[in-house]
């Protein structure tokens, strides 16, 4: 029976290769001391973890193979394909581009410096009372003796003279409406109403009286000269704008001279004038001296009037032309020029200035009028001296009509 049994053992017993898979795919799991094996979890037969190998009281794990990572691709650089040559079409339009730009710039740059320096220092508001608001827009255009800014020689050379002080040496009111531009000359020695006043400087108060218009100018300045004239005429003065001696020559000799055409010699000794019968460009110097001079005029004050409106509107006609405006540089100097002895009121902006001188150059192009207002007598005899009468039934005829912008139908003067 023993020899069978082991007989059946030996035959039974695994062979070492089994015993070894068999030892693998167990695990021991201690309970109540004693140490019993279990089947590993998976599908029987097959190890899902390499067992470790026991060497007596040490366990060695299996070493772990580590995979060899694949390597990265190589990123693809793509290049730009070389760019095409700007073609001479496409320069030219960027070309503008960019100067259009810069000049848009600078136009505007120089339009802010401008505007913030006008000297308005004329309260048109408080003139105490003013006539109502008519239609359309009253300028009141003021050419003042004013030295300021000019040095002896310069004196000198343009013959003004070594008067201080401010007085008025030409006046107009331009009226511009629905009915085209009228450019009213007021003659300086005009006898009006000159209303009362009190001079700040002195608090000394004056009785309305009797005396020539600039006057008014040399006694209370701006402020009694618009009130002056709007409490002689009914016209209600909207923007003041006065320019002196300097100022006027320094515009003319930005914009490279002015134009003017005499249909006969005039030499006056005490302006310096000396014109031949013709076409001249005159420059700052000989305007200035053409819009002073009277004692070569037939008509004295009256002719030197027709003289000033006829120079002032070429100045315009000059000054505003779309190559001169539309070109900072040559727009900003013309600008620049002027200001020194620029005055204007506390509402004027560069935008009424442009405007103005737009009304101007209508008046040479034909759309619009030049006149004086209507004269009786321009040598009536005062206490002041020789002063101009208007003729107050015509006169008053054509202030209504330019209250009312209305088409003015008063002849012009006769040249």
């Amino acid at each position: 029976m023993s020899d069978r049994l082991d007989g059946w053992a030996a035959a039974n017993r695994p062979s070492g290769r089994a015993w070894d898979i068999s030892t693998a795919e167990t695990q021991s799991i201690p309970v109540q001391g004693t140490t019993q094996s279990m089947p590993a979890q998976g599908t029987p037969g097959v190890p899902t973890k390499p067992a470790p190998y026991r060497r007596g009281e040490e366990t060695v794990s299996a070493p772990t193979l580590t995979p060899t990572p694949e390597p990265e691709p190589t990123p693809t650089v793509r290049r730009r394909a070389p760019k095409e040559p700007l073609s001479q079409r496409r320069r030219i339009i960027r070309l503008a581009i960019v100067t259009v730009s810069a000049l848009l710039l600078a136009s505007g740059s120089a339009y802010v410096w401008a505007d913030t320096q006008l000297n308005r220092e004329v309260d048109l508001g408080k003139s105490p009372d003013r006539p109502p608001p008519g239609k359309g827009t009253n300028y009141l255009i003021v050419g003042s003796d004013s030295r300021e800014g000019l040095s002896e020689q310069a004196r000198k050379n343009l013959r003004t003279g070594s008067a201080e002080g401010r007085r008025t040496d030409s006046m107009m009111v331009l009226h511009t409406g629905s009915n085209g531009t009228t450019m009213m000359s007021l003659p300086r020695d005009s006898w009006v109403t000159i209303p009362g006043f009190l001079r700040p400087d002195t608090g000394k108060t004056f009785a309305p009286s009797q005396n020539k218009l600039n006057a008014a100018y040399s006694m209370g300045g701006p402020d009694l000269l618009v009130s002056t004239i709007e409490r002689n005429t009914g016209l209600r003065i909207d923007h003041y704008a006065e320019i002196g001696f300097s100022g006027f020559v320094d515009v003319v000799d930005a914009v490279g001279g002015v134009r003017m055409c005499v249909d006969r010699d005039i030499k006056d000794p005490k302006s310096g004038l000396d014109l031949q019968k013709g076409c001249h460009t005159l420059d700052g110097a000989k305007a200035l001296a053409f819009v002073r001079q009277r004692k070569q005029e037939a008509k004295g004050d009256l002719g030197r009037t027709q003289n000033q409106q006829k120079f002032l509107a070429a100045l315009a006609d000059k000054a505003a032309t779309p190559g001169v405006l539309a070109n900072p540089f040559a727009a900003f100097p013309t600008v620049r020029a002027g200001l020194d002895t620029l005055i204007v009121d506390k509402d004027m902006g560069l935008r009424n200035l442009m405007s103005l001188f737009e009304a101007m150059k209508g008046v040479t192009s034909g759309d619009g009028r030049q006149l004086n207002v209507p004269v009786a007598n321009p040598n009536l005899r005062t206490s002041k001296g020789s002063a101009v009468q208007w003729n107050v039934t015509q006169a008053r005829r054509l202030f209504d009509q330019l209250r009312n912008d209305q088409p003015v139908d008063i002849a012009p003067p006769t040249p």
